[in-house]
C-alpha cells in the first residue's frame, strides 16, 4: 500500500526510536534497517527537512529523533515522504460530481481516512511499547538488547 520510500522512512524512524539517547550513524542505520545506504541518505534528508530528525556530520555524527517518540505520529513520518489526503472532490475534475464521489473514490477516501485516523493516533513510542508484540523491526530485540518488562513495555 505504501511506497518503498515510506517503508524505509518508517524503518529508520522505528530504529531511531529504539535508540533515543544517541546519534546513530547512517551506515549503522542502513545495516540495522536493511535499507540501501544511498537510498537511506535521501530518506534521512526528507525526514530532516520535515523536522522529525536532527543530524550531525563527522566522525561522531549520525541522526536522532528531533523530539520524543511519543510526540511523533506515524502519520508525521508518512507525510514526510508521501502525500496522504482525504478525497474531497472528484479526482478527475468532473464538475458534475461535485463532492458526491463515485463508489470507487468513496472507497479510496474511506481508505485514506482509515490511514489518517490510525496513523495519526499512533506514535513511534506505541511501536516500541506494544505489549506482547514483536519489536517494530524484525530481528532487532536481540541486537539492541531489548527486554520486555513485567508491565509489558520494552526497556
Amino acid at each position: 500500500m505504501f511506497s518503498q520510500t515510506t517503508e524505509y522512512a518508517m524503518r529508520a524512524m522505528a530504529w531511531l526510536a529504539l535508540s533515543p539517547d544517541r546519534l546513530v550513524p547512517t551506515m549503522t542505520l542502513a545495516q540495522k534497517t536493511k535499507v540501501p545506504p544511498h537510498y537511506l541518505a535521501k530518506v534521512l534528508q526528507q525526514l530532516s527537512a520535515a523536522g522529525l530528525i536532527t543530524g550531525k556530520r563527522g566522525v561522531r555524527g549520525g541522526y536522532k529523533l528531533s523530539r520524543p517518540a511519543e510526540r511523533i505520529t506515524l502519520l508525521d513520518v508518512v507525510r514526510s515522504v508521501a502525500e496522504v489526503n482525504r478525497i474531497t472532490s472528484c479526482p478527475l475534475g468532473l464538475e458534475t460530481h461535485g463532492t458526491n464521489l463515485c463508489p470507487l473514490h468513496r472507497k479510496a477516501d474511506a481508505a485514506a481516512k482509515a490511514i489518517i485516523d490510525l496513523y495519526g493516533s499512533s506514535t513511534l513510542r506505541d511501536l516500541i511499547n506494544d505489549p506482547g508484540a514483536p519489536t517494530p523491526l524484525c530481528e532487532t530485540a536481540a541486537k539492541v538488547g531489548l527486554t520486555v518488562s513485567a508491565a509489558g513495555g520494552r526497556r
